[in-house]
Parts: structure tokens; C-alpha cells; sequence
């Protein structure tokens, strides 16, 4: 049976982060969802919260809840358990690689390879909401509607929310989409403002600073602390738009009271 390749490193005092691959690709999306599903079955105390990303998992713990002497186990890095130099981040260490060496890719393959459910995102494309656009499309030589067409023609899947609570990092962009960030970013951007970074498009959930080119805004609110999730997506959702007028923009603008339209 395979077991699993990982490497671990500190963040911070309070958390460990797995790395568990080296690019940006669905395989991994699936390894990583695997095997947050694995951790969260065999959850141990004094974790606090499991955050996903592309190619890793970070645990956050709490260092007073897990800081005990009772094993006698050897890490991998050749330090004893009971020295003088024994740390928190040691003890969760030693945890995570019993977890891990356990963990066989054959016994977990039906967990979470499924991406979720496809959610619809109204997006406007019209020059008020999509600053950038133009620029894009200029970039590329192309006309603003090949650019509106491309974006959303395809179905993206979900790799990570970060930088900002809720901002979905989306890939499967077209190829003849990438382009590159803005070389001075700007100091306020709207909230669900939809942009293009790279080879990858997301959505920023609220105002927030930011360089990636703008090309549309949807009026659906992607981050509410009020409710439960807080977050609109989550890893492995999958994420389609949808172009809309700007008089539908502001209608639904209007009604949207919760996450959903």
C-alpha cells in the first residue's frame, strides 16, 4: 500500500504546516481534501481549526492544551521526547507524524474526490463594474466580449480561500485568459469585485486593497460573519458566472439579504 509523502514545518508558535504536494493541480486539490477529511476523523485535542490550501493543510493549536511529557517516542528530526528543549510544536509534530505514517492513499480514496456542487455566481461585465476590462482585453487583442466569453464559459473548481476571509482562489481559468497583475495594485477595490491574477480569477469579498485586474463585479455577498458559514465557498466547490445587466445587478443588490440570491 502507498503511503503518503509529506514534509512538516512551523508556522508561528501555534501551528504545523503539512505539505503534502509541489504544484497546483486537481490531483492535489483531491490528496489535500483526502486527507483533511482523514485528520478531521482522527481529530486530536487541543487542535483548534484545519485550513486548506493548494498543496498543504496548516493546523492551528492550542500550545497550553497539548504541552505534556507522557511519551517517550523519537521524532523524526532525532529529538527525544523529555528534553529540556521539548516544545509544544514538537508534541503536535509527533501527533501529525503517528497520523500520517498511519494514513495509506488506498484506505481513503473515497473520501471527499467528489467536487461540490456547482454555485452560480451573477456577475456584471459592463464598464462600471469591470475597470479593467478594456485593459484585458487590449492585452490579449481580443474584443471585451471574447474576454466576458472565456470567463465564463468554464467551471471552476475551488482550490483555497485566503488572503481575505472568504476570497476563493479559482483555477481551470482558460489559458487565453492569464494575465498578469497590476504593476501599481489598488489601494481600495469593491467588495465582489471579480478579477484576473495570473492564471488564476477570484472574487474580492469585501473592500479591501488588491492587484489583480478587475473585469466584473458580482452583487452576491461572499463573506457574512452574521451567519453560519460565514464563507459562500469552500474547498472543492465549484464556481461557474454568470453575466448579467447592470439593471439586474442592482435588483439582485437589492434583495440580497443572505449568501443566497
Amino acid at each position: 500500500m502507498t503511503k503518503l509523502a509529506y514534509e512538516c514545518h512551523p508556522l508561528g508558535d501555534s501551528a504545523i504546516v503539512i505539505r503534502i504536494g509541489a504544484d497546483i493541480s486537481l490531483t492535489n486539490l483531491h490528496k489535500v481534501r483526502q486527507v483533511v477529511n482523514y485528520l478531521e476523523n482522527n481529530w486530536q485535542d487541543g487542535f483548534i481549526e484545519l485550513v486548506a490550501a493548494y498543496t498543504t493543510i496548516t493546523i492551528y493549536y492550542d500550545a497550553f492544551r497539548i504541552y505534556n511529557y507522557s511519551s517517550d517516542v523519537v521524532l523524526k528530526s532525532g529529538r527525544p521526547n523529555g528534553t529540556a528543549d521539548w516544545l509544544p510544536y514538537d508534541e503536535v509534530l509527533q501527533s501529525i507524524e503517528q497520523l500520517l505514517d498511519a494514513y495509506r492513499q488506498e484506505d481513503n480514496e473515497g473520501l471527499a474526490v467528489q467536487l461540490g456542487a456547482i454555485r452560480e455566481i451573477p456577475v456584471c461585465y459592463e464598464a462600471a463594474f469591470g475597470p479593467d476590462l478594456v485593459d484585458v482585453a487590449d492585452y490579449h487583442q481580443v474584443s471585451t466580449e471574447a474576454i466576458v466569453s472565456w470567463h465564463t464559459s468554464r467551471v471552476y473548481p475551488v482550490y483555497m480561500i485566503g488572503f481575505a476571509p472568504g476570497f476563493p482562489y479559482l483555477g481551470g481559468m482558460d489559458e487565453r485568459l492569464v494575465t498578469p497583475r497590476k504593476s501599481v495594485p489598488r489601494t481600495q477595490i469593491p467588495a465582489g469585485s471579480v478579477g484576473i491574477g495570473g492564471a488564476q480569477t477570484g472574487i474580492y469579498p469585501f473592500e479591501t486593497p488588491g492587484g489583480w485586474q478587475l473585469i466584473g463585479r458580482t452583487p452576491l455577498r461572499m463573506f457574512r460573519p452574521d451567519i453560519v458559514p460565514p464563507s459562500f465557498l469552500k474547498v472543492g466547490d465549484q464556481v461557474r458566472f454568470v453575466a448579467i445587466t447592470s439593471e439586474q445587478f442592482h435588483a439582485l443588490e437589492k434583495g440580497n439579504a443572505s449568501h443566497e440570491l
